[in-house]
């Protein structure tokens, strides 16, 4: 671990910065940019959503990419890649610039959010990268902690504008050189140039219950990111009850990370999975029966999950397959939780119209799915 330290360092700084300049950019600024632009909102979150989309479309491709080459020309290219999306953003006078500015942001989010920096560490430390996954995790669960007051503070005193170019000057002066000097070369790596041919990988039963756990658990991760503060206001918390119980999340996450770094991490990814999928329904059921008092249980059981869950989309392939193509893998069992992601701000939203905080059940439900999916598989050693 020692010798990781310095990447791990790095890699969680430039993955707080891709985070807090991505995807958690709209909550703070669509408001303003639709205001700027003369359009609904909605507008704003339809672009983000569609570089969702892009994002896990590209997710098998950059996978593949970093099995040839390794993380470093990868996950240097995102960051010129948000940079550009976030300069064409801040110049922003139209709808048509406003789509393309997210279409550049969403090719950067493929080739520079988690999947990617999981694949780069696994193909830099083979079976040895669940611990370094685990660490920048632990820095980059603070992304939203850290993002979202700066783009507030850059909001009030410099405009929106400003604020999207200072991100984007923050990929070329931080983001870049630390991707760029701190990512270790990968000996006997193809170069980039060089024409690659598509590994065979078996979509068998093990990938198909995989990718399906993370899919529910991401519509239930995206659903909540969305809609949490309407959700708890609809189950009796106040106004400043679901803004206190939101802010618990990120250190409920935190927390859970170094309990599965260090009471877990003994165990196969499996067991620590299974738990993180019953946290969220356990918070809900308290939820509902205690109602709005319990609003800061429920966010800490559902940021606790959640936590524990984002290790595993990295570290459960891992130990399920092995290093061998490994980020080619991610991004095949990532993709639908990607678009999943997407999509479920707008399902959820439609179906709280009519449900009212009862579209806890859903999401439960989706939990539990996820679980069951895991239970149908067995813990096993990675192929060499």
């Amino acid at each position: 671990m020692g010798r990781q330290l310095p990447v791990i360092l790095a890699l969680g700084t430039t993955q707080t910065l891709a985070w807090a300049s991505s995807v958690y950019l709209p909550a703070i600024l669509a408001d303003p940019i639709a205001r700027d632009l003369g359009v609904s909102s909605n507008w704003v979150f339809g672009a983000y959503s569609a570089a969702l989309v892009i994002s896990a479309m590209l997710g098998p491709r950059v996978g593949r990419q970093i099995d040839r080459v390794g993380g470093r020309q990868v996950l240097s290219l995102s960051n010129l890649l948000l940079a550009a999306g976030l300069a064409v953003l801040g110049f922003a006078h139209s709808v048509a610039m406003l789509f393309a500015a997210w279409l550049l942001l969403g090719i950067g989010m493929g080739y520079g959010l988690y999947d990617a920096a999981f694949g780069a560490l696994g193909r830099t430390y083979g079976e040895a990268a669940r611990g370094a996954i685990t660490g920048i995790t632990l820095i980059a669960g603070f992304a939203s902690t850290v993002g979202w007051p700066l783009t507030a503070l850059g909001l009030e005193h410099i405009g929106w504008r400003d604020t999207c170019l200072a991100w984007a000057l923050a990929h070329l002066l931080i983001g870049l050189p630390l991707n760029l000097l701190m990512m270790p070369a990968i000996k006997g790596a193809k170069v980039a140039t060089e024409p690659s041919e598509k590994p065979h990988i078996p979509i068998d039963r093990v990938m198909i219950l995989l990718a399906f756990t993370f899919a529910a658990a991401w519509t239930v991760t995206g659903a909540m990111a969305a809609h949490l503060p309407r959700i708890l206001e609809a189950a009796g918390a106040t106004p400043v009850q679901a803004v206190a119980a939101g802010a618990l999340i990120g250190p409920a996450q935190v927390l859970a990370r170094i309990a599965e770094a260090s009471l877990l991490s003994r165990y196969h990814p499996l067991v620590s999975t299974r738990l993180a999928c019953v946290m969220h329904p356990i918070g809900a059921a308290i939820l509902a029966l205690a109602g709005g008092a319990a609003a800061s249980v429920f966010a800490i059981f559902h940021g606790a999950g959640n936590g524990v869950l984002t290790i595993a989309r990295g570290t459960l392939p891992l130990a399920m397959f092995g290093p061998k193509n490994y980020a080619y893998r991610l991004g095949l069992i990532g993709a639908p939780a990607r678009l999943a992601q997407a999509a479920a701000p707008l399902l959820f939203g439609l179906l709280i119209e009519l449900m009212g905080s009862r579209i806890l059940v859903v999401s439960s439900a989706l939990s539990l799915a996820a679980l069951a999916a895991l239970v149908m598989l067995n813990a096993r050693r990675a192929e060499p």
